[in-house]
C-alpha cells in the first residue's frame, strides 16, 4: 500500500503512544535515555499506526471504487497475496499469504482491490480465523457474486517465539460461500491455488 506519511500518523496519537512505550521500556528494566533507545518509543508508536491503519480504511469503499459491470461468470482467483498482521492475543506478528477467488454475478472489481481488501483487514489486531471471514464477507457484500472463497496460510510468531515454540508450524484457514460450498467448485479452486508453474 502506498500512503503519504501524513495520511498515516496522527500527532496526538504518536505523542501518547511514545510516552507509553517509553514507560514499557523502563518497566522492562532498560534505560529509555540510552543512545540506542532514545528514539525507539517514537519509532514503535509510528510503526503501530502503520500496522493498524486498517481501522481507518473501508474495504467496501475500496472495492466499489473500481467496480465494473462485466458479463462473465468464470472463477477469478488472486493467489499468493502477501499478508502481515498482528495477533490480538500477544500483539506479535503473523504473516503468510492469502488466496482469494470469486465467481462474478454481473460485477467485477480491479484485481489490485482484492489485495487491498486483504491489507485492510490484516492491518488490524486480528485472529486468522476472523480475518479469513472478513475478507470473504467484504467481497460478498459489495459484488454479490455467485460465490467467494478465501484460504489463508500463515506462520504465527506467538507460537514460534514463545509458548510452544514450534518454528515449523503453519496455520491454514478457509471460508467458502455460494458456489464454493459445492465440492466440485471448491476442489477446482483448491487445485488451482496449489498449482505451481514449472
Amino acid at each position: 500500500m502506498a500512503y503519504k506519511k501524513e495520511d498515516i500518523y496522527d500527532e496526538p496519537v504518536t505523542d501518547a503512544l511514545t510516552q507509553h512505550y517509553k514507560q514499557v521500556i523502563e518497566q522492562l528494566g532498560e534505560d529509555p535515555e540510552r543512545e540506542g533507545l532514545m528514539k525507539t518509543p517514537e519509532r514503535v508508536a509510528k510503526a503501530m499506526q502503520v500496522l493498524t491503519q486498517g481501522y481507518h480504511m473501508d474495504a467496501h469503499e475500496i472495492i466499489n471504487s473500481a467496480k465494473f459491470h462485466e458479463d462473465v461468470s468464470e472463477m477469478i482467483i488472486v493467489k499468493d497475496i502477501e499478508l502481515y498482521s498482528l495477533c490480538e492475543h500477544h500483539m506479535l506478528p503473523f504473516f503468510g499469504r492469502a488466496h482469494v477467488a470469486y465467481i462474478p454475478n454481473g460485477w467485477i472489481t480491479g484485481l489490485s482491490k482484492i489485495a487491498r481488501v486483504v491489507d485492510v483487514y490484516s492491518h488490524r489486531l486480528q485472529v486468522q480465523e476472523r480475518l479469513t471471514v472478513q475478507i470473504m464477507n467484504a467481497i460478498k457484500e459489495t459484488l454479490n457474486p455467485l460465490g467467494v472463497a478465501v484460504v489463508i496460510e500463515a506462520k504465527h510468531l506467538c507460537m514460534m517465539m514463545r509458548g510452544v515454540q514450534k518454528q515449523n508450524s503453519e496455520t491454514t484457514t478457509s471460508a467458502f460461500d455460494g458456489e464454493f460450498q459445492k465440492n466440485s467448485t471448491r476442489s477446482e479452486f483448491l487445485k488451482l491455488i496449489s498449482a505451481r508453474l514449472s
